[in-house]
């Protein structure tokens, strides 16, 4: 074999292996393409819908129930509770506020009415004290005239001593500033205004 012929031989051979990787790496010539099962297929690969963000929403608030008084018509306007929910843990604000709402369409079929006018907004209600509440009303609570004043003073003093407990003395104030009120007995009292005293 003259040396010619050795380096054909031999190009022949460094070809083969070329040839047989380029076999490997050939595009399949298949007519259409494979189906997989869907048992295969990963997870929600197959879900139409994609997966969304979800936020986690705040709980709704819970609620508590507790007692308002109005005026029963039926009963020579005698204070008589009536039952409110609000959020708890029951704030005094949340309380007298529902107080100053005023009845229900039930509470006015049940002959039950209110001193306080609708214009009346709580400011503020806290306990400032040991036994004493400080209630702030706005200048419609200063303006209410006649035995209405002494009726709305027994509404909030009997709805806050029901929620406080027995003992506990009201300081009415309107828009901060300390206001005398009157009580059953006619008189003014700048003090604290205890159960006793609207209720004699």
């Amino acid at each position: 074999m003259n040396a010619r012929e050795r380096r054909r031989r031999l190009a022949v051979l460094l070809l083969l292996p070329v040839t047989a990787v380029a076999a490997g790496c050939a595009v399949p010539t298949q007519g259409s393409p494979s189906v997989i099962p869907a048992a295969r297929v990963p997870f929600n690969l197959l879900d139409p819908h994609p997966p969304t963000t979800t936020t986690t929403q705040p709980r709704p608030s819970s609620y508590v129930g507790v007692k308002v008084y109005f005026l029963n018509t039926l009963a020579n306007n005698a204070l008589t509770p009536s039952d409110r929910f609000v959020s708890a843990p029951a704030q005094l604000p949340a309380i007298i506020t529902a107080l100053v709402s005023g009845p229900s369409s039930g509470d006015s079929a049940a002959g039950l009415t209110t001193a306080i006018p609708s214009d009346v907004v709580v400011i503020s209600a806290a306990v400032t004290s040991p036994n004493v509440v400080t209630v702030n009303f706005n200048t419609a609570f200063g303006q209410i005239t006649g035995t209405a004043t002494e009726q709305a003073v027994a509404q909030v003093v009997t709805t806050v001593v029901n929620e406080i407990g027995l003992g506990t003395g009201v300081i009415f104030e309107i828009n901060g500033t300390h206001t005398s009120v009157p009580i059953a007995n006619g008189s003014q009292v700048a003090g604290p205004v205890y159960l006793l005293d609207v209720t004699a």
